[in-house]
Protein backbone atom coordinates (compact mmCIF):
# COMPACT_ATOMS: atom_id res chain seq x y z
CA UNK A 1 0.00 0.00 0.00
CA UNK A 2 1.31 3.17 -1.02
CA UNK A 3 1.23 5.75 1.50
CA UNK A 4 2.40 9.44 1.78
CA UNK A 5 4.87 10.81 4.25
CA UNK A 6 2.27 12.28 5.90
CA UNK A 7 0.24 9.29 6.02
CA UNK A 8 2.97 7.25 7.32
CA UNK A 9 3.78 9.93 10.50
CA UNK A 10 0.05 9.86 11.45
CA UNK A 11 0.35 6.06 11.70
CA UNK A 12 3.95 5.85 12.95
CA UNK A 13 2.14 7.84 15.99
CA UNK A 14 -0.56 5.91 16.65
CA UNK A 15 1.91 2.60 16.77
CA UNK A 16 3.83 4.78 18.65
CA UNK A 17 0.49 5.04 21.28
CA UNK A 18 0.05 1.68 20.78
CA UNK A 19 2.84 -0.70 21.23
CA UNK A 20 5.81 -0.32 24.04
CA UNK A 21 8.46 0.97 21.81
CA UNK A 22 11.03 3.96 21.95
CA UNK A 23 11.95 5.44 18.66
CA UNK A 24 15.57 6.35 18.72
CA UNK A 25 17.30 8.16 16.21
CA UNK A 26 21.00 9.91 15.47
CA UNK A 27 21.77 13.07 14.13
CA UNK A 28 22.76 11.92 10.63
CA UNK A 29 19.63 10.27 10.22
CA UNK A 30 16.62 11.95 7.33
CA UNK A 31 15.06 14.96 8.18
CA UNK A 32 11.33 13.10 8.22
CA UNK A 33 12.79 10.50 10.15
CA UNK A 34 14.76 12.16 12.77
CA UNK A 35 11.25 14.03 13.93
CA UNK A 36 9.73 11.04 14.68
CA UNK A 37 11.75 9.83 17.40
CA UNK A 38 11.72 10.16 21.06
CA UNK A 39 14.99 9.77 21.66
CA UNK A 40 18.12 11.54 19.80
CA UNK A 41 21.93 12.14 20.14
CA UNK A 42 24.96 10.98 18.85
CA UNK A 43 26.13 7.16 19.12
CA UNK A 44 27.29 6.84 22.75
CA UNK A 45 24.34 8.90 24.07
CA UNK A 46 22.04 7.11 22.59
CA UNK A 47 22.71 4.21 23.96
CA UNK A 48 23.12 5.93 27.08
CA UNK A 49 19.45 7.79 27.52
CA UNK A 50 17.87 4.34 26.37
CA UNK A 51 19.52 2.48 29.45
CA UNK A 52 16.80 4.64 31.26
CA UNK A 53 13.99 3.96 28.97
CA UNK A 54 11.01 1.65 30.08
CA UNK A 55 10.40 0.38 26.78
CA UNK A 56 10.70 -3.02 26.20
CA UNK A 57 11.66 -2.34 22.29
CA UNK A 58 14.30 1.10 21.28
CA UNK A 59 13.45 0.50 17.53
CA UNK A 60 16.95 2.21 16.45
CA UNK A 61 17.52 4.07 13.41
CA UNK A 62 21.29 4.01 12.66
CA UNK A 63 23.87 2.06 11.85
CA UNK A 64 24.35 -1.56 12.85
CA UNK A 65 27.53 -0.81 15.69
CA UNK A 66 24.79 1.66 17.27
CA UNK A 67 22.47 -0.76 17.68
CA UNK A 68 24.72 -3.52 19.24
CA UNK A 69 25.73 -0.83 21.79
CA UNK A 70 22.25 -0.19 22.96
CA UNK A 71 21.94 -4.03 23.36
CA UNK A 72 25.35 -4.63 24.83
CA UNK A 73 24.61 -1.88 27.98
CA UNK A 74 20.65 -2.67 28.19
CA UNK A 75 20.90 -6.75 27.23
CA UNK A 76 17.08 -6.94 28.64
CA UNK A 77 15.94 -4.78 26.01
CA UNK A 78 14.80 -5.63 22.18
CA UNK A 79 16.31 -3.67 20.04
CA UNK A 80 15.38 -3.39 16.19
CA UNK A 81 16.24 -1.37 13.05
CA UNK A 82 13.88 0.01 10.50
CA UNK A 83 16.82 -0.61 8.23
CA UNK A 84 20.20 -3.12 8.93
CA UNK A 85 22.34 -0.47 7.79
CA UNK A 86 26.14 -1.09 8.41
CA UNK A 87 28.98 2.31 8.94
CA UNK A 88 31.05 1.72 6.67
CA UNK A 89 33.97 2.25 8.70
CA UNK A 90 32.82 0.03 11.37
CA UNK A 91 32.58 -2.92 8.51
CA UNK A 92 36.34 -2.20 8.12
CA UNK A 93 37.60 -4.06 10.96
CA UNK A 94 36.22 -7.46 12.49
CA UNK A 95 37.78 -9.37 14.68
CA UNK A 96 40.18 -11.51 12.44
CA UNK A 97 41.46 -8.31 11.08
CA UNK A 98 42.08 -6.89 14.90
CA UNK A 99 43.99 -10.15 15.78
CA UNK A 100 46.29 -9.15 12.62
CA UNK A 101 46.82 -5.66 13.68
CA UNK A 102 48.01 -6.95 16.86
CA UNK A 103 50.07 -9.44 15.14
CA UNK A 104 51.47 -6.38 13.13
CA UNK A 105 52.73 -5.01 16.64
CA UNK A 106 54.14 -7.89 17.91
CA UNK A 107 56.54 -8.69 14.68
CA UNK A 108 57.41 -4.78 15.15
CA UNK A 109 59.17 -6.01 18.78
CA UNK A 110 55.65 -5.17 20.76
CA UNK A 111 54.31 -7.86 23.17
CA UNK A 112 50.73 -8.28 23.77
CA UNK A 113 51.46 -6.87 27.65
CA UNK A 114 52.89 -3.86 26.21
CA UNK A 115 49.88 -2.87 24.16
CA UNK A 116 46.81 -1.34 25.40
CA UNK A 117 44.22 -0.94 22.57
CA UNK A 118 41.27 1.57 22.22
CA UNK A 119 38.72 1.57 19.89
CA UNK A 120 36.27 4.28 18.85
CA UNK A 121 33.04 3.43 19.42
CA UNK A 122 32.46 3.19 15.80
CA UNK A 123 33.31 -0.54 15.98
CA UNK A 124 30.98 -3.49 15.31
CA UNK A 125 30.61 -5.40 19.14
CA UNK A 126 33.20 -8.20 18.11
CA UNK A 127 36.34 -5.53 18.00
CA UNK A 128 34.99 -4.10 21.19
CA UNK A 129 35.02 -7.36 22.71
CA UNK A 130 38.48 -7.88 21.34
CA UNK A 131 39.59 -4.71 22.82
CA UNK A 132 38.05 -5.32 26.19
CA UNK A 133 39.74 -8.80 26.40
CA UNK A 134 42.89 -7.17 26.10
CA UNK A 135 42.55 -4.58 28.82
CA UNK A 136 41.11 -1.59 26.83
CA UNK A 137 38.69 0.35 26.51
CA UNK A 138 35.97 1.92 24.29
CA UNK A 139 36.37 5.76 23.10
CA UNK A 140 33.83 8.75 21.55
CA UNK A 141 35.31 12.07 19.16
CA UNK A 142 34.62 13.64 22.37
CA UNK A 143 36.24 11.62 25.31
CA UNK A 144 39.02 9.94 23.04
CA UNK A 145 41.94 12.70 24.28
CA UNK A 146 40.44 12.18 27.99
CA UNK A 147 40.48 7.73 27.60
CA UNK A 148 43.96 8.38 25.73
CA UNK A 149 45.78 10.40 28.48
CA UNK A 150 44.62 7.79 30.58
CA UNK A 151 45.11 5.06 28.95
CA UNK A 152 49.08 6.29 28.67
CA UNK A 153 49.55 6.36 32.04
CA UNK A 154 50.13 2.61 31.74
CA UNK A 155 53.37 3.17 29.64
CA UNK A 156 52.26 1.09 26.58
CA UNK A 157 51.99 1.47 23.20
CA UNK A 158 48.35 2.42 22.14
CA UNK A 159 46.52 0.69 19.32
CA UNK A 160 43.75 2.68 17.91
CA UNK A 161 40.90 1.18 15.96
CA UNK A 162 39.37 1.71 13.43
CA UNK A 163 39.85 5.05 12.32
CA UNK A 164 43.50 6.37 11.59
CA UNK A 165 42.55 10.74 11.38
CA UNK A 166 40.94 10.70 14.81
CA UNK A 167 43.80 8.67 15.89
CA UNK A 168 46.24 10.91 14.42
CA UNK A 169 43.97 14.26 15.58
CA UNK A 170 44.86 13.32 19.04
CA UNK A 171 48.24 12.32 18.59
CA UNK A 172 48.91 16.07 17.15
CA UNK A 173 46.96 17.79 19.84
CA UNK A 174 48.69 15.97 22.23
CA UNK A 175 51.87 16.62 21.09
CA UNK A 176 53.07 12.62 20.78
CA UNK A 177 54.19 10.30 17.71
CA UNK A 178 51.62 8.31 15.78
CA UNK A 179 51.90 5.56 12.91
CA UNK A 180 49.24 4.27 10.58
CA UNK A 181 49.61 0.34 9.62
CA UNK A 182 50.55 -0.24 6.88
CA UNK A 183 51.29 3.24 5.47
CA UNK A 184 55.21 2.62 6.11
CA UNK A 185 55.41 4.96 9.19
CA UNK A 186 57.38 3.86 11.96
CA UNK A 187 55.24 1.25 14.55
CA UNK A 188 58.07 0.97 16.67
CA UNK A 189 58.94 4.59 17.20
CA UNK A 190 54.94 5.56 18.01
CA UNK A 191 53.01 5.95 20.75
CA UNK A 192 49.55 5.84 19.39
CA UNK A 193 49.39 3.15 16.12
CA UNK A 194 46.16 3.69 14.10
CA UNK A 195 44.61 1.08 12.10
CA UNK A 196 43.73 2.47 8.85
CA UNK A 197 39.97 2.61 8.64
CA UNK A 198 38.54 5.87 7.71
CA UNK A 199 35.11 7.85 7.57
CA UNK A 200 34.01 7.98 3.67
CA UNK A 201 31.95 10.98 4.47
CA UNK A 202 34.67 12.90 6.55
CA UNK A 203 37.22 12.03 3.73
CA UNK A 204 34.99 14.35 1.12
CA UNK A 205 36.57 17.66 3.06
CA UNK A 206 39.65 19.46 1.22
CA UNK A 207 41.74 22.04 2.41
CA UNK A 208 40.92 23.73 -0.68
CA UNK A 209 37.54 23.74 0.35
CA UNK A 210 38.98 25.77 3.62
CA UNK A 211 40.61 28.51 1.35
CA UNK A 212 37.25 28.56 -0.92
CA UNK A 213 35.15 29.76 1.86
CA UNK A 214 37.98 31.62 3.75
CA UNK A 215 38.27 33.62 0.63
CA UNK A 216 34.80 34.06 -0.34
CA UNK A 217 33.69 35.09 3.45
CA UNK A 218 36.30 36.86 5.08
CA UNK A 219 36.20 36.52 8.88
CA UNK A 220 33.78 32.91 8.28
CA UNK A 221 34.74 30.56 10.95
CA UNK A 222 35.51 26.44 10.17
CA UNK A 223 34.28 23.97 12.06
CA UNK A 224 35.15 20.04 11.60
CA UNK A 225 34.66 17.00 12.89
CA UNK A 226 37.72 15.19 14.27
CA UNK A 227 36.76 12.15 11.82
CA UNK A 228 38.62 14.89 8.88
CA UNK A 229 41.96 14.39 7.86
CA UNK A 230 44.63 15.62 10.23
CA UNK A 231 45.45 18.62 7.62
CA UNK A 232 41.64 19.57 7.49
CA UNK A 233 41.95 20.14 11.40
CA UNK A 234 44.62 22.02 11.61
CA UNK A 235 43.37 24.65 9.41
CA UNK A 236 40.34 24.85 11.09
CA UNK A 237 38.86 27.11 13.89
CA UNK A 238 36.84 24.55 16.06
CA UNK A 239 37.10 20.40 15.74
CA UNK A 240 34.85 18.61 18.19
CA UNK A 241 32.30 15.89 18.02
CA UNK A 242 29.05 16.11 16.55
CA UNK A 243 27.41 17.00 19.94
CA UNK A 244 30.38 19.60 20.85
CA UNK A 245 29.79 20.96 17.23
CA UNK A 246 26.33 21.19 17.44
CA UNK A 247 27.22 23.34 21.00
CA UNK A 248 29.48 25.38 19.21
CA UNK A 249 27.57 26.33 16.43
CA UNK A 250 24.25 27.18 18.00
CA UNK A 251 25.88 29.16 20.19
CA UNK A 252 27.25 31.50 17.33
CA UNK A 253 26.08 34.77 16.68
CA UNK A 254 23.10 34.60 14.12
CA UNK A 255 25.69 37.16 11.91
CA UNK A 256 28.41 34.67 12.31
CA UNK A 257 28.94 32.95 8.90
CA UNK A 258 29.98 29.23 9.84
CA UNK A 259 31.46 26.22 7.18
CA UNK A 260 30.47 23.07 8.98
CA UNK A 261 32.52 19.74 8.01
CA UNK A 262 30.65 17.13 8.91
CA UNK A 263 27.46 15.27 7.72
CA UNK A 264 24.94 17.29 6.14
CA UNK A 265 21.89 16.34 7.64
CA UNK A 266 22.60 17.34 10.69
CA UNK A 267 24.50 20.73 9.56
CA UNK A 268 21.50 21.71 7.52
CA UNK A 269 19.52 21.68 10.59
CA UNK A 270 21.50 23.43 12.70
CA UNK A 271 20.98 27.51 11.74
CA UNK A 272 18.58 28.82 9.37
CA UNK A 273 21.40 31.21 8.03
CA UNK A 274 24.93 31.71 7.73
CA UNK A 275 25.87 28.11 8.14
CA UNK A 276 27.43 26.12 4.92
CA UNK A 277 28.26 22.98 4.12
CA UNK A 278 31.98 22.46 4.04
CA UNK A 279 32.19 20.68 0.04
CA UNK A 280 31.21 21.19 -3.06
CA UNK A 281 29.55 18.20 -2.99
CA UNK A 282 26.75 16.72 -0.49
CA UNK A 283 28.31 15.00 2.45
CA UNK A 284 25.07 13.11 3.12
CA UNK A 285 26.36 9.49 4.63
CA UNK A 286 24.69 6.70 2.44
CA UNK A 287 24.26 4.18 5.01
CA UNK A 288 22.57 6.26 7.76
CA UNK A 289 20.61 7.94 4.51
CA UNK A 290 18.81 4.47 4.18
CA UNK A 291 16.33 4.23 6.47
CA UNK A 292 13.01 6.38 5.45
CA UNK A 293 9.54 6.91 7.15
CA UNK A 294 8.50 3.17 5.46
CA UNK A 295 10.98 1.16 7.07
CA UNK A 296 10.04 3.23 10.23
CA UNK A 297 5.98 2.00 9.58
CA UNK A 298 7.07 -1.35 8.76
CA UNK A 299 8.95 -2.31 11.87
CA UNK A 300 6.59 -0.79 13.92
CA UNK A 301 4.03 -2.48 12.22
CA UNK A 302 6.15 -5.80 12.52
CA UNK A 303 6.42 -5.50 16.10
CA UNK A 304 2.74 -4.83 16.87
CA UNK A 305 1.80 -8.34 14.41
CA UNK A 306 4.48 -10.20 16.89
CA UNK A 307 7.47 -10.83 14.51
CA UNK A 308 9.73 -8.01 14.87
CA UNK A 309 12.24 -7.55 12.04
CA UNK A 310 16.06 -6.91 11.94
CA UNK A 311 16.22 -7.69 15.70
CA UNK A 312 20.23 -6.81 17.03
CA UNK A 313 21.55 -10.19 18.85
CA UNK A 314 24.76 -10.35 20.60
CA UNK A 315 26.27 -13.46 21.85
CA UNK A 316 26.94 -13.57 26.01
CA UNK A 317 30.44 -13.47 25.74
CA UNK A 318 30.55 -10.91 23.17
CA UNK A 319 28.09 -9.10 25.13
CA UNK A 320 30.39 -9.68 28.50
CA UNK A 321 33.36 -8.68 27.16
CA UNK A 322 32.19 -5.45 24.80
CA UNK A 323 30.50 -3.81 28.23
CA UNK A 324 33.65 -4.30 30.04
CA UNK A 325 35.50 -2.36 27.39
CA UNK A 326 32.66 0.28 26.96
CA UNK A 327 32.04 0.54 30.85
CA UNK A 328 36.22 1.46 31.07
CA UNK A 329 34.96 4.61 29.34
CA UNK A 330 31.94 4.94 31.33
CA UNK A 331 33.93 5.07 34.41
CA UNK A 332 36.30 7.75 32.83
Amino acid sequence: MQLTNEELKIKINEYKKKLDVAVVAHFYQRDEVFEMADITGDSLELAIRTIDSKAKFVVFCGVGFMGQSVKVLSPHKRVVMPKAACCAMASMIDGMQFDVSVKALNDSGISNENILPITYINSNAEVKAKVGMMGGMVCTSSNAKKIITTALKEGKKILFVPDRCLGQNIANQMGLKSAVLGDGTNIADADIICFNGFCSVHQLFSVDDIKFYRKKYPGILIAVHPECDPAICDASDFVGSTSQLIKYITELPEDQKVAVGTEFNMVNRLRAKNTYVLSSTKPECPTMNETTLRDVYDILKSIDEGEPLNEILVDENTQKWAKIALDRMLAL
